[in-house]
């Protein structure tokens, strides 16, 4: 049951590294604190593709990745 665990957490955090790699930026660096005050008032809509995709998944992934490591610490 533990090798299963630590199988399925291996895998979870695999694909929550690269979920989290392959998402965009949301700051500009410097361009984007000077010119991006507009966007941040007014708001900026969310792409409803590719990134909301990515964001779901993330979160998904890190909920699996806390609730897989808080039982292995409870089983071990």
């Amino acid at each position: 049951m533990g090798i299963a665990l630590k199988i399925v957490l291996a895998l979870v955090s695999v694909i929550l590294t690269i979920s989290i790699l392959l998402q965009s930026s949301n700051s500009a660096g410097m361009s984007g604190s000077i010119g991006g005050g507009a966007e941040q008032l007014f708001g900026k809509r969310k792409s409803q593709g590719y990134d909301a995709i990515l964001s779901k998944v993330s979160t998904v992934t890190a909920v699996l990745f806390i609730v897989l490591s808080l039982i292995l610490v409870a089983i071990e």
